[in-house]
C-alpha cells in the first residue's frame, strides 16, 4: 500500500509496521502523524514539511530528506544508514536513542534541537547555522563543522570523537575540559604548532 506520494498530504495518520520502502513523498505535508516500526529504505522526502510527527523505531538503509522542514518532531530508536538532509530546517526536533551511520546536515538551520543517546558514525554539520543545540550522551566518531556558525551549542555529551574537520567551526560550542585535552593534538596540527 502506498502512503507517500509526491505533493501529498498526510494528516493525523498512525502507521504501524508499514513497508514504505522506495516511496516518493517529496514536497509533501505531514501533520500530526506517527510512524512506528516502519521501513523507510530508499524513501524520498525532499522538500517535505513535517510537523508534530513522531518516528519510532523506523529503519532505513538510506533516506533522502533534502531541503525539508521539521517542526516539533521526534525520532526515537531509529536505525538509519545514510540520511541526506542537507539544506533542511529543524526547529524543536528531538532524536532519542538509535543509530545513524551518516547524517548529512550541511547548510541546514537547526534551532532548539536535541540528540540524546544517539550513535552517529559521521555527523556532517558543515556550513550549518545552529542555535540552542544539545548533544547529550551521544557517540560521534567523525564530526565536520567546516564553516559552521554555532550559537549556544552544547557538545559536552559527545564521546568517541576520532576526527573533527573544520576546527574553526567549533566557535560558539561548549565542550568539557577533557574534550579540550583530547582535541589538543588536532588543534596543534591545525595551527601548525610543533609539540616536543
Amino acid at each position: 500500500m502506498v502512503f507517500l506520494e509526491r505533493d501529498g498530504d498526510l494528516d493525523a495518520l498512525d502507521l504501524v509496521g508499514e513497508d514504505l520502502d522506495g516511496q516518493d513523498g517529496s514536497h509533501s505535508r505531514i501533520l500530526e502523524c506517527t510512524f512506528t516500526d516502519c521501513s523507510l529504505d530508499g524513501v524520498r522526502l525532499d522538500g517535505t514539511r513535517a510537523s508534530d510527527t513522531a518516528w519510532t523505531r523506523v529503519r532505513a538503509g538510506s533516506l533522502s530528506a533534502v531541503s525539508t522542514t521539521w517542526l516539533d518532531c521526534r525520532w526515537e530508536g531509529a536505525r538509519l544508514g545514510a540520511v541526506e538532509a542537507h539544506g533542511s530546517e529543524w526547529t524543536r526536533v528531538e532524536l532519542h536513542g538509535g543509530k545513524v551511520d551518516y547524517l548529512n546536515l550541511r547548510d541546514a538551520t537547526l534551532t532548539d534541537v536535541r540528540l540524546v543517546g544517539v550513535m552517529v558514525a559521521e555527523l556532517d554539520l558543515a556550513r550549518v547555522r545552529a542555535r540552542k543545540v544539545v548533544l547529550d550522551d551521544c557517540r560521534v566518531r567523525r564530526l565536520d563543522v567546516s564553516g559552521a556558525r554555532l550559537e549556544d551549542v552544547d557538545l559536552r555529551g559527545v564521546v568517541g570523537l576520532e576526527r573533527i574537520d573544520g576546527l574553526d567551526g567549533l566557535r560558539g560550542a561548549r565542550i568539557t575540559q577533557d574534550q579540550l585535552l583530547d582535541l589538543a593534538p588536532l588543534v596543534a596540527e591545525h595551527l601548525g604548532i610543533v609539540v616536543g
